[in-house]
């Protein structure tokens, strides 16, 4: 299952093809693809699913919202002017890191309640191979 499972996720991202990881209205299919990905790996039944699936968007989405302030208050700085200005930085990019360690900490006691340890470390397997994935077809697709 391993072997076919690979295929067809790869299949799959380059039947949508890079653009739809540049254009953020096809976001929604990556996303599916992640899902997908997601409840194979991790061998979720429709129980599981049906009460995983909102706690785990609940969280991505605190998550992406973290991020997205940090990203704000910062892109736009290309260079800092003082060590005032730098240590701001730092502080903030802390902040944001124990932001990430609280979220995964209280909701990977709620994803254990809903699918158990078990299914739970195989999820945080399953992320990190889906983002591999996902770079190893962008590296593929663009020339290298």
């Amino acid at each position: 299952m391993k072997f076919s499972l690979k295929y067809i996720f790869v299949i799959l991202l380059l039947a949508f093809g890079l653009p739809v990881l540049a254009q953020p209205d096809k976001q929604d299919k990556v996303e599916a693809l992640k899902v997908s990905f997601i409840t194979q790996k991790v061998n979720l039944t429709t129980q599981e699913a049906q009460s995983f699936w909102p706690v785990y968007n609940e969280y991505t989405d605190k998550i992406k919202f973290a991020r997205r302030n940090f990203r704000r208050a910062y892109n736009d700085v290309p260079d800092f002017k003082t060590d005032a200005e730098a240590e701001s930085y730092l502080n903030a990019e802390l902040k944001l890191k124990q932001t990430e360690l609280d979220l995964h900490k209280e909701y990977f006691e709620k994803f254990k309640k809903i699918i158990g340890a078990k299914k739970t470390g195989l999820l945080r397997k399953a992320e990190e191979e889906f983002k591999k994935e996902i770079i190893k077809t962008i590296k593929g697709n663009s020339g290298d």
